[in-house]
């Protein structure tokens, strides 16, 4: 079982990595019930890294658990502790949530 655990963490950072936008982190991390907050697990790779291999840039940090991240396409996401929120949330402004249209 704690195989499994683990296969489903790297598979989930490996579909991070080439992440477009947004609405693809939370179609990896979320569960259907909830399309605006995923959750991820953790381990020794971070959504963080991930993402930055796929184009993404820190736009606000207070540590390696909360942070927001902007996507190529401008989209963004907040990160708080594994969660993960659509939007910047950080608190320094009002939520940027809006998704650009393909």
């Amino acid at each position: 079982m704690l195989a499994l655990f683990w296969e489903v963490i790297a598979a989930q950072l490996d579909e991070l990595r080439s992440a477009k936008n947004a609405t693809d982190v939370l179609r990896i991390l979320a569960p259907e019930n909830n399309p605006t907050r995923g959750f991820f697990a953790g381990g020794d790779d971070t959504v963080e890294d991930a993402l930055h291999t796929a184009g993404w840039t820190v736009v606000w940090a207070e540590s390696s658990l909360y942070y927001t991240m902007r996507a190529p396409d401008g989209s963004m996401i907040t990160y708080v502790e594994g969660d993960i929120l659509l939007g910047d949330r950080h608190g320094n402004g009002p939520a940027q949530t809006a998704q650009p249209t393909n």
